[in-house]
């Protein structure tokens, strides 16, 4: 939830410097990175103190058997003790993909993949840390792709370059992030806050059905990446042409983007159906648990074409600064619709693993049909920021 609300400030920021990159405004790019950045550094002191504060609450909200709350509030309570690592690589990597270089923060975040695993084998196997040492190796992970990134815009020969002394609060550019941020980062956050209620639901099963679960969540973070990254691409490519005021071309590319995110997520769902016991056997081998996160697999992947649309088309409409729309429609679709559709499912009709989990892909549906509907009728040139 915190982290989601973050994000959605992140991509205002990223709107606001694409458009300047694109009209040219070196001084404008300049202020919206110093921006950012500074209130990123506030911003990670805030969710530091909130999210270690948080965490027993939610744990509880979420109705977590008590055979692993332990270790669930010992994995968050570290998790957020550095959660500035992973706040400023967000922040430097969006502001480096707003100006078309997505390669380095790949790379910075293929090192920090990297050392997160070579650390979990050594705190877990070698040291005997358990859970603690697979957050302490996350957090570490974290603040090493940090590092990466803000060398590289202390670095930057651009507009885009990291001046410590120039670290400030510009308010009229901090107008612009929030205007498209906040809606986005609403969104995130009450999403990410629904989905505590999905959980709880799932949680009703037992501990087998929570692993399983956890395992499928694995798996759909990377079902989703591809979709998302072009997302991102489309966000950054509709912002920049705006900036030139060339809306055909923006809308050729989102349309283009659209295709290649349909490609991309088919290839990955073929794998994901044939393989899916394996897959989960990998997270946790339990025959219970390896049986519930097949089930989860095989029964959801098939309906991720459905999400192709939402995601291409809302990341379109923040590149041309428009995020409210995007937010009300998928508060509506992603929380509203959904918790609707779980109480009715758990209350009323199939009080099963299916039937409740399935509330994701409806809430798919309707969210990309309404976000087509409006994305073909909105006009882009119309909520540009500079």
């Amino acid at each position: 939830m915190l982290i989601g609300f973050f994000l959605g400030l992140a991509s205002g920021a990223g709107v606001v410097i694409s458009q300047y990159y694109g009209a040219k405004n070196d001084g404008g790019v300049s202020d919206t990175v110093h921006t950012s950045l500074a209130m990123t550094l506030i911003l990670a002191v805030v969710f530091t103190g909130v999210g270690i504060l948080m965490t027993p609450f939610m744990v509880d909200m979420m109705d977590t058997p008590p055979e692993v709350r332990p270790e669930t509030v010992t994995y968050l309570t570290i998790y957020f003790s550095g959660v500035a690592g992973l706040m400023l690589y967000n922040m430097g990597a969006g502001i480096l993909r707003a100006v078309g270089d997505s390669r380095r923060p790949f790379l910075f975040l293929v090192v920090s993949a990297v050392l997160n695993t070579v650390l979990d084998l050594m705190f877990v196997i070698a040291f005997g840390m358990g859970v603690a040492g697979v957050a302490l190796a996350t957090i570490l992970a974290q603040f090493v792709s940090a590092v990466l990134v803000t060398v590289s815009l202390l670095r930057a020969p651009s507009a885009i370059r990291l001046i410590p002394r120039k670290l400030k609060i510009v308010w009229p550019i901090m107008g612009r992030i929030v205007k498209v941020g906040i809606p986005a980062a609403v969104q995130m956050a009450i999403t990410s806050f629904s989905n505590i209620f999905v959980q709880k639901y799932i949680n009703y099963f037992g501990a087998d059905a929570m692993a399983g679960w956890t395992a499928y969540a694995k798996v759909d973070a990377l079902l989703f990446m591809p979709m998302q990254s072009i997302a991102l691409a489309s966000t950054t490519f509709v912002g920049q042409n705006l900036g030139k005021n060339q809306v055909a071309r923006a809308r050729r590319g989102v349309s283009i983007s659209l295709g290649m995110a349909a490609a991309a997520t088919v290839v990955c769902m073929v794998p994901v159906i044939l393989g899916a016991p394996w897959t989960v056997a990998f997270f946790n081998s339990e025959p219970e648990v390896v049986r519930y996160g097949t089930l989860l697999l095989r029964t959801i992947t098939p309906f991720y074409v459905l999400c192709i649309v939402n995601q291409v088309c809302s990341g379109a409409l923040r590149g041309a600064g428009n995020s409210r729309a995007p937010m009300i429609i998928m508060l509506l679709s992603f929380v509203v619709f959904r918790q609707i559709y779980l109480y009715v499912m758990a209350n009323f009709i199939h009080n099963e693993i299916i039937p409740i989990a399935m509330g994701y892909p409806a809430g798919w549906l309707v969210c990309s049909l309404t976000t087509l509907i409006y994305y073909l009728r909105a006009d882009l040139s119309k909520t540009r920021l500079v």
